[in-house]
């Protein structure tokens, strides 16, 4: 059932009385407008980034000559581990720089440099052609894109989530996932048509360098629409704020008010570190496990993983959905104990080398991983207040991703490796669960409600006046009891 116009009004009871000018009406050209733009341009942003994960089997064989295959991978996600310890710079720097001068500007910035960073790894020599020099520039490449990147999701989840009305911020922040998943497909799809329709020698020698050169295009696409854009009213009421507040007393530094939200940021870390370590482990180690480790066929394993995400398109819209409607902790806590129950028997599916079953184990992960892309662009925003949000979850997401996240491949390739254990991915799921049973249980329940340090967003003039109606009817039941105890006294 839908929150209640009650609902939406109680989280400002404490700083009653409410007028009109503290509800926003959301316009819902907008927002559409908005909801696209970053849902498009995370998609241009994610084929960039995730192109890299699908074609890993072929980049060891270019960048990271051994005998031995599982040596190759670990290698090469190494490299792709690393892009993921410069993030939390560009959270640092890109995230209060989204504080200060707009969200928008700033999401400009991500996309163009890591267009250029992607672009960059379809220009380098091989192994074969300058030695050592070759592994070293494809780092330098991905580190650009990591910095990159540790702007981007923050920025685009606060974007969305400001420009949403109380009542839709799941299914609205869900297009954030759906985006992802845009950019993934069509990641994994162009690596799988090349990988199906080259040889090896012609894949080896310049197939691989395709999809990363698709990526100067797509970024000047996804650079226009994000110019276009408008910057969040929340942002906006909050810069006006700041403007008055900074000349009547001297402001605070982004540290300081950071260090306050020492809680919402270990809640951050461990929601995202369930969320983040789903994906990598569905969405990009595990095309790389089928081919290397089980010796599936390597196009037949992509075309699998992409078969699966496209059905978690609309499951993860249909989480942000449910989410609206029964609340963002029952639908991320089904993920958590999904993932404890079922990891080993989607594993031992997927270890059977049969199509079918194969398929079956990565949809069985795919649909519990949709419980997190569909609720965590709306949860994740609604833990930090407007002044410092685009920096303290760039900041708390970034370093969770880098530490448990980003990590994933390559822990997952190296514990399988070192142990000869083929279920050792389960196990580290069902570990990873656990944490986040943990998290969701602590978080404060958010769906129907307004952001932190924003007053409500709704969708129409007639809900502003309704929430306005039950804000008096509260002022006034307050003002009664009150006076009720007074006389008593």
């Amino acid at each position: 059932m839908r929150p209640s116009q009650e609902s939406i009004a109680r989280t400002h009871s404490a700083a009653l009385p409410l007028t009109l000018d503290d509800i926003t009406v959301v316009d819902n050209t907008l927002l559409k407008r908005a909801v696209g733009a970053m849902a498009l341009g995370n998609a241009m942003e994610w084929f960039d980034f995730g192109v890299y994960s699908y074609i890993a089997v072929t980049l060891g064989k270019v960048f990271f000559p051994s005998s031995s295959p599982s040596a190759q991978l670990i290698a090469t996600f190494g490299t792709f581990a690393a892009a993921f310890l410069v993030r939390p710079i560009g959270g640092m720097v890109f995230g209060p720089l989204g504080d200060r001068i707009g969200r928008q500007r700033v999401l400009a910035m991500t996309m163009i440099m890591m267009a250029l960073g992607t672009f960059a790894i379809g220009l380098i020599p091989s192994y074969g052609a300058i030695g050592i020099l070759a592994p070293v520039l494809l780092l330098v490449a991905r580190l650009v894109q990591g910095f990159s990147t540790g702007g981007e999701y923050g920025g685009a989840a606060t974007f969305i989530a400001e420009f949403s009305t109380d009542r839709r911020r799941g299914f609205a922040g869900s297009f954030l996932e759906f985006g992802t998943l845009v950019g993934y497909i069509l990641g994994a799809g162009t690596v799988a048509v090349l990988t199906s329709s080259l040889s090896q020698d012609a894949l080896l020698s310049w197939g691989w360098r395709v999809p990363f050169f698709i990526a100067g295009p797509l970024g000047l696409v996804g650079l226009y629409i994000r110019m276009k854009l408008e910057e969040t009213p929340a942002f906006k009421k909050e810069a006006e704020a700041r403007e008055v507040e900074e000349k009547s007393r001297p402001k605070q530094k982004f540290m300081e008010l950071l260090a306050q939200q020492w809680k919402p940021l270990l809640k951050c870390v461990g929601l995202v570190l369930i969320f983040n370590v789903t994906d990598y482990m569905a969405l990009s180690y595990l095309p790389s496990y089928l081919s290397a480790t089980l010796h599936f066929n390597e196009s037949h394993g992509l075309f699998l993983v992409l078969a699966v995400m496209v059905l978690m398109m609309p499951m993860t819209l249909y989480a942000g959905h449910l989410s609206d409607r029964i609340g963002r902790k029952p639908v991320m806590l089904l993920g958590c104990v999904g993932l404890f129950l079922l990891s080993i028997p989607a594993l031992l599916l997927i270890r059977t080398d049969a199509v079918l079953p194969v398929f079956g184990g990565l949809l069985i992960l795919g649909a519990l991983l949709s419980t997190f892309t569909g609720v965590m662009p709306s949860s994740l925003p609604a833990l930090f207040p407007t002044k410092i949000r685009y920096g303290a979850l760039a900041i708390g997401f970034n370093v969770s991703v880098s530490l448990f996240g980003g990590t994933t491949p390559l822990v997952a390739a190296w514990l399988v490796d070192s142990t000869g254990n083929l279920m050792m991915p389960a196990y580290y799921l069902m570990g990873a669960s656990l944490i986040g049973v943990v998290s969701v249980i602590a978080l404060r329940e958010t769906a129907g409600k307004p952001l932190l340090g924003s007053g409500p967003c709704v969708g129409t003039h007639a809900e502003a006046l309704a929430v306005l109606r039950q804000a008096s009817k509260r002022v006034n039941v307050k003002k009664a009891y009150l006076a009720v105890v007074k006389e008593r006294a």
